[in-house]
């Protein structure tokens, strides 16, 4: 694939700023839009109020490029790409938060379980106005996160916007080391409950733990597995691959499919998998996203495991990190290609609807204020979704009865399903999915 370099050259003196192409395969009209950036960097550089750096320049320029792509396109400079590989590893120093940008506050998809933001009550959809006074209108999601990261005992206080609270919400939180424990287990008498916090390069062997602890802990009394995957904002394509692996048996996991019919890419499953025959409830919300949706739509396609809980987030697209001179510059965090599911359904900005939607609270939302939720939707400049975009919910609905109270009624309804306290009639079963001919987006 061809490609052009862009070089922006000022003389001293305040000369013009010339713009070279190299290996171009542009019209004039690309050349007339280059020259005109060269315009533009020169008369910043020349007239500014104050003195400028090239590199905060070309950096603020790389920046507004990829932002007004879509809300998941950036730029990492050198420091953010060495953090961006350490938080892929499963350990960094901050406050736990998966983020993203919205009419210039930052918006969090998800807190990460047992972290300090999850500690302090800072929930998903929150968004964060201002971080130690300073307000965050005119930052970079990167120039954001790298405020709320710091020195591990160090003090951060965020000023937060919440719906449905008439005043801003101030939280003083203490920065940590984040120690991210992908998977954890818990024994909940005859069902084992799996909870995948975040797909990192830990996952696949903590899921394979999970599989030993299950074996010591309930051995054959084993009734089924609840996989909770709410509020898991995602992770490492391999990763959710991995998981959705370890269930099936074979068949397709999920595709992804770029602008032309050759990016597209198949990942399919290996024979065996854990937990033969035994029922599979995976729980979902609207802080399920990405990696976590691929892992609900190929155990749903494939009718492996039950999907209960509330619609996922519906980021559906592919990031390929691309390095730039090594890495030694940084890199380009660029969207390259959308998640179908075995089925071939879009995950973009439709997200995974649950088999049986099932609501926290006995309060009941309108159809209007569900489609209202977190979501990336909701988010400016997504992705355009397929097929009509996110449509209303038809199937079983549960929710707590008028008076009861539940610390986690989706968790309670899950291991009632599995013991067969609560019954779905075959009618309300999901069809067998069928898989499409391949096709490019």
């Amino acid at each position: 694939m061809k490609k052009f370099a862009l070089a922006v050259v000022s003389a001293i003196g305040g000369a013009a700023a010339t713009i070279v192409l190299t290996q171009a395969v542009a019209g004039p009209d690309t050349y007339r839009q280059l020259n005109l950036f060269g315009d533009a960097y020169e008369r910043v550089k020349n007239d500014y109020v104050r003195e400028t750096k090239d590199a905060e320049l070309i950096e603020d320029a790389i920046n507004g490029m990829l932002s007004g792509l879509d809300p998941h396109s950036n730029y990492l400079n050198p420091k953010s790409f060495s953090d961006m590989q350490v938080v892929t590893r499963g350990e960094y120093g901050g406050l736990g938060l998966e983020v993203t940008m919205e009419d210039g506050l930052v918006k969090v998809i998800a807190p990460m379980d047992g972290t300090p933001a999850a500690r302090a009550g800072i929930r998903s959809g929150d968004l964060i106005a201002s971080i130690d006074g300073i307000t965050i209108q005119g930052m970079t999601l990167s120039e954001a996160v790298d405020k709320m990261r710091g020195p591990v005992n160090s003090q951060i206080k965020i000023q937060v916007l919440r719906k449905g609270e008439k005043k801003p919400l101030d939280f003083v939180i203490t920065r940590a080391i984040i120690l991210v424990e992908s998977v954890r287990f818990k024994a909940e008498g005859d069902v084992a409950v799996i909870r995948i916090n975040t797909f990192t390069e830990q996952t696949e062997e903590g899921l394979e733990k999970a599989l030993q602890q299950t074996k010591a802990k309930i051995g054959p009394r084993l009734k089924g597995v609840v996989l909770d995957l709410r509020n898991n904002p995602g992770g490492l394509l391999d990763q959710a691959i991995a998981v959705s692996d370890a269930f099936l048996d074979a068949g397709e996991v999920v595709s992804t499919r770029g602008r032309r019919a050759s990016d597209t890419q198949r990942y399919g499953a290996r024979t065996g998998q854990i937990f033969p025959g035994v029922p599979v409830v995976v729980l979902i919300n609207e802080g399920s996203a990405s990696a976590s949706e691929i892992v609900a739509g190929a155990l749903q396609d494939h009718r492996r495991a039950r999907i209960i809980g509330t619609r996922s987030f519906g980021k559906g697209s592919v990031q390929t990190v691309i390095p730039l001179s090594g890495g030694m510059d940084g890199a380009l965090r660029l969207t390259t290609a959308k998640y179908y599911t075995p089925s071939g359904r879009s995950i973009q900005a439709t997200g995974i609807d649950p088999d049986i939607l099932v609501e926290q609270t006995a309060e009941s939302d309108s159809e209007a204020e569900a489609t209202q939720r977190m979501s990336e939707a909701s988010l400016p400049k997504h992705l355009d979704a397929q097929e009509g975009g996110r449509k209303p919910h038809v199937g079983p609905r549960a929710r707590p009865k008028p008076g009861e109270k539940f610390d986690d009624f989706q968790m309670t309804y899950a291991l009632r399903l599995l013991r067969g306290q609560e019954v779905v009639s075959a009618a309300d079963k999901p069809a067998p999915a069928k898989t499409p001919a391949p096709k490019a987006n």
